[in-house]
């Protein structure tokens, strides 16, 4: 990615680049994730599903993404 176009965050506690103006919509669609088997947290806050599209992620966010597992 070009330089300029870069921001770094850190995805569950490693260096991650991701492109200025991504938003949690976006970064689930990166990491091909099911947004409905997924909790993320941005800096110690838990994010509701429906704010995933507004919530644009900026340099040094910290996320973290929780997978939920069936089982029994």
């Amino acid at each position: 990615m070009n330089n300029l176009n870069v921001a770094k965050i850190q995805l569950n506690g490693n260096a991650y680049e991701i492109k200025h103006g991504t938003n949690l919509d976006d970064l689930v669609n990166r990491l091909k994730l099911h947004k409905n088997k997924v909790a993320i947290e941005v800096n110690g806050e838990i994010v509701e599903k429906n704010k995933y599209p507004s919530l644009v992620l900026n340099k040094n966010d910290k996320v973290e993404i929780v997978h939920f597992i069936g089982g029994g």
